[in-house]
């Protein structure tokens, strides 16, 4: 590439960085950043909010709001409920009569043996913690190993995980499209960009904003899903009303 396109481009990178880090801050302020932040969760912090933390993936795994999710998890943490572990101590119809109060209804039954299901799995096979999966370093083989307990799939291990990437060195989910959609109509990132360019965009935004790249990764999925993935009617850059 010549010299003077190479220059060309640098110069506009640099014009457009102010704006697009001015835009994903936005974006984390006005939409929330990640799940367990919101929880009052810090991954980053202690294995124990690591065991909060799947706690509260098996609760937003079913098809529930978040919201309902949110609220169930605060009442069982009220109850002295801050892991799979110590759901395991308390009796089914406890359970039940704390998911109902969480607002847990249509799922109250399922749960409650899910959760008991959980930890036993967890004192069976991994000593009671969920921080022995952090020794997977391979990302194949710790999906596969999240997915194989009783009740998770494939969209609770990436809630669980993408909220672990660069605490784990095994948690490296695959972006969702609707990450790709929100930074594709927002601006923040070029139309069908591979994954890990893309991914190296959002970081690289995330840092000059001064945010961690997983709140602006959650932001735009919270993004794509207000939109209910439909842009077509949105103006998009900077001119979206939800950004």
């Amino acid at each position: 590439m010549p010299q003077a396109t190479m220059r060309s481009l640098g110069a506009l990178a640099e014009r457009r960085a102010p704006h697009t880090a001015t835009l994903a801050r936005r974006l984390v302020e006005a939409l929330g950043g990640r799940l367990s932040t919101e929880l009052g969760i810090d991954v980053d912090r202690s294995d124990d909010d690591v065991e909060r933390w799947a706690l509260a993936a098996t609760l937003f795994g079913n098809r529930i709001t978040a919201q309902t999710a949110v609220r169930t998890y605060a009442v069982l943490a009220r109850a002295g409920v801050h892991s799979l572990t110590d759901a395991g101590t308390r009796s089914w119809e406890e359970l039940v009569a704390l998911l109902d109060e969480g607002g847990y209804v249509r799922y109250d039954f399922r749960t409650a043996t899910r959760l008991h299901e959980l930890a036993g799995v967890l004192a069976a096979r991994h000593g009671g913690r969920f921080s022995s999966f952090a020794g997977l370093s391979d990302p194949v083989q710790l999906e596969r190993a999240l997915d194989d307990l009783p009740g998770w799939g494939p969209v609770t291990v990436r809630i669980f995980l993408r909220e672990l990437r660069g605490r784990w060195p095994g948690a490296r989910p695959c972006l969702e499209r609707g990450v790709r959609l929100a930074a594709e109509h927002l601006g923040l990132a070029a139309p069908d960009a591979p994954d890990d360019q893309l991914r190296a965009t959002l970081r690289r935004a995330a840092s000059d904003a001064g945010i961690d790249a997983r709140d602006l990764e959650a932001a735009l999925l919270r993004l794509s899903r207000a939109h209910g993935r439909d842009f077509e009617r949105c103006p998009g850059g900077a001119a979206c009303p939800l950004a």
